[in-house]
């Protein structure tokens, strides 16, 4: 049983994935509701393909029987997630998506003990979310000594997909949090902060992305606030549903992605770190596909997992066109 399911195929980031899947061999099943767009990616990748729903856990089951890893890319996620996780680990397949919203890795570490009973890994965000900013912090924090707290800033450029709009919005219905002291807490007063991403200093809004749970498995560190710098026109306005799919080939190629970690050590010794990518819709393939393959090759801890804490810090950078650049200390 050495099939791969990417459930959510038809959509904007998901036909990116399926294509990757199938251009580097995988034995790929592409699944969703909208039998209509799946049958016409089948017909052009020449990948099988199945159509259901989330709504009946026998019939989700049934879909799953002979899957070894499940890739979920249908957002948003907090709709899709619990019922694809439960479905994994009464199966026995191990669940994969992309996620930025921090309630689905909070869901994965409830369910972790379920899993790992079940022989299954739960492991949420192998696309940009959150494979650049785990490895990045995984990578600074090695430069201190006693890491106390960690910073994260992102960079958001160029257009954002309507799936990603309206999973951002779930983001934010989480409400500001932060980890303290190993705890997540709400911190409604959080201020934004500078950060510098290679063009001097931005004010950057404070945010509840995924990075809150990841890098506290990924790094041990205990204080941890996120951040992100939305430039241009990322953010899209008006009736989410009715706007473009997502941003063109030429529109990713004009912008890449960045993000910023800086650790603080229990002695007050600082580090900092930035890292380039691709776009992020460019980058997600990748390395979602590449995790899927490394998944069913056997690189599997049961329960609850990320992406730092399973393949290594440097697996981001085995994605090309990704840099990893140490930076001073600062103030």
């Amino acid at each position: 049983m050495k099939k791969l399911m990417i459930y959510g195929a038809a959509g904007y980031t998901g036909s990116m994935v399926a294509e990757r899947a199938k251009a580097t061999g995988l034995d790929a099943i592409i699944a969703g509701r909208d039998e209509g767009k799946l049958a016409a990616l089948s017909q052009r990748l020449g990948l099988p393909y199945r159509v259901f729903s989330l709504d009946e856990p026998a019939v989700v089951a049934q879909a799953l029987r002979d899957v070894a890893v499940l890739l979920n890319v249908a957002g948003p996620f907090a709709k899709t997630a619990e019922p694809l996780m439960r479905a994994c680990i009464s199966g026995g397949a191990h669940y994969l998506d992309i996620t930025a919203e921090i309630n689905v890795y909070r869901l994965a570490e409830r369910l972790g003990e379920d899993a790992a009973r079940a022989g299954v890994m739960l492991l949420p965000g192998v696309g940009w979310d959150v494979v650049p900013t785990d490895c990045l912090a995984a990578h600074v924090s090695r430069r201190v000594e006693q890491p106390q707290s960690l910073r994260i800033a992102l960079l958001v450029a160029g257009a954002m997909s309507r799936g990603s709009a309206i999973s951002a919005g779930e983001i934010v219905g989480a409400g500001l949090l932060a980890r303290v002291d190993g705890e997540l807490v709400a911190t409604p007063d959080a201020r934004p902060a500078d950060f510098d991403f290679g063009d001097g200093p931005v004010a950057c809004a404070p945010l509840s992305f995924g990075d809150l749970v990841t890098a506290w498995r990924s790094t041990g560190i205990p204080n941890i606030a996120m951040f992100v710098h939305v430039s241009g026109d990322a953010f899209p306005e008006g009736d989410l549903p009715q706007l473009p799919d997502g941003p063109s080939a030429a529109e990713r190629d004009a912008h890449g992605a960045r993000a910023v970690a800086e650790v603080t050590g229990a002695d007050g010794s600082r580090a900092r770190a930035l890292i380039e990518t691709v776009n992020g819709y460019s980058y997600t393939p990748l390395s979602a596909v590449e995790a899927a393959h490394r998944v069913l090759d056997g690189e599997q801890r049961l329960g609850f997992e990320t992406p730092a804490h399973l393949f290594g810090a440097g697996f981001a950078e085995t994605i090309a066109g990704t840099c990893i650049t140490d930076l001073p200390a600062g103030n």
